[in-house]
């Protein structure tokens, strides 16, 4: 008989994570430490069955969401479960039962699940689609890291590699972040290239980079023109990948190109720290050729790799307070057009 509880021990619970096929860093436990540093609420919860040797079978991480349009629990890229179909029916009836003691109006979870996944499943328990736009990289690229850098290369876009050697002729010195004044400076630079392109800054950032760094699991890289930053990439060293999760570029030296020489000595990284992935993370499905993000798109999958796609992000509505977060982000959506 399988059993819910709460893991407090982030040595087992990071065996068990990186021991599965997909090892989401949102569902690592310093996630979950930039979370409770953001003054948010997290619940690990462990599924055992006493029957097997290991004894722990599915993990999932909660981030308690209180925002004006709606209170929720945020289950990003989780649950992790050895088999989902046998042992989510038990994991999310206990997740609803804290939820609603917690007075949450919805659950919203982005498993990672292929996008053949048999969507009835969750229907028949409840869940529906987002309103929410593509996130959490439901559509990720990823470059595989298993050959030389020569082949990497020869694998990439004619044009990506012209600016990669632009990049280097150019006098660009790319070095990682060194002390919190490049960090503040990255985030200035990240917060200027939201308001260019039209996207909602995420928040934590700076947490994000100190939690993880404490583990080696982050690196902020750098690219300096005449000694002033011009561009920056946030990556995340977890598991066996290397994440892509945040970038920006001063739009005064866009000419000069700086991210694709920032991305390739990001990827060689990877590959001297034994990763066998880097995941450009979230781009947009070729079924979309107007979408905002073609370019950045385009920019990603120059590189070379291949497209993974999972389901997109379900929620469980608990309340009728839901419809009020469904509608707003239902129009969020429509006036950005995707």
């Amino acid at each position: 008989m399988l059993v819910i509880k709460t893991v407090d021990n982030k040595e087992i619970w990071e065996k068990f994570l990186l021991a599965q096929p997909y090892q989401p860093f949102f569902q690592s436990w310093n996630w979950g430490e930039v979370q409770e540093g953001l003054k948010n609420r997290v619940l690990r919860l462990g599924v055992y069955d006493p029957s097997t040797s290991s004894g722990l079978v599915g993990i999932c991480q909660i981030t308690e969401v209180r925002a004006k349009r709606g209170c929720y629990f945020h289950l990003r890229h989780g649950p992790l479960l050895v088999n989902f179909k046998k042992q989510f029916p038990l994991l999310i009836a206990e997740i609803i039962k804290i939820a609603r003691a917690a007075k949450m109006d919805f659950i919203r979870m982005s498993p990672l699940l292929a996008e053949d996944f048999d969507i009835k499943f969750l229907q028949k328990r409840g869940f529906r689609n987002s309103p929410i736009h593509n996130m959490d990289a439901e559509n990720a690229w990823i470059l595989e890291l298993n050959i030389s850098e020569e082949e990497l290369l020869k694998q990439m876009r004619k044009t990506t590699r012209y600016l990669i050697k632009k990049g280097e002729r150019s006098g660009l010195e790319i070095t990682p972040a060194k002390s919190t004044d490049d960090t503040k400076a990255f985030l200035k630079l990240y917060q200027r290239t939201a308001q260019k392109h039209g996207f909602v800054p995420h928040g934590g950032i700076g947490e994000e980079i100190e939690v993880f760094k404490k583990d080696g699991q982050a690196e902020l890289f750098l690219a300096r023109y005449k000694k002033r930053i011009i561009s920056g990439a946030l990556v995340i060293f977890y598991g066996n990948q290397a994440v892509y999760h945040h970038g920006a570029t001063d739009p005064k030296y866009e000419h000069l190109s700086p991210s694709y020489f920032l991305q390739w000595e990001a990827i060689k990284e990877a590959k001297r720290r034994g990763k066998k992935i880097y995941n450009f993370w979230g781009v947009v499905p070729p079924s979309k050729p107007h979408h905002p993000w073609q370019g950045l798109t385009l920019f990603k999958t120059g590189f070379g790799g291949r497209g993974v796609n999972f389901i997109h992000a379900q929620d469980l509505p608990l309340s009728p307070w839901y419809w009020k977060t469904f509608l707003i982000e239902s129009i969020i959506r429509m006036r950005k057009g995707y």
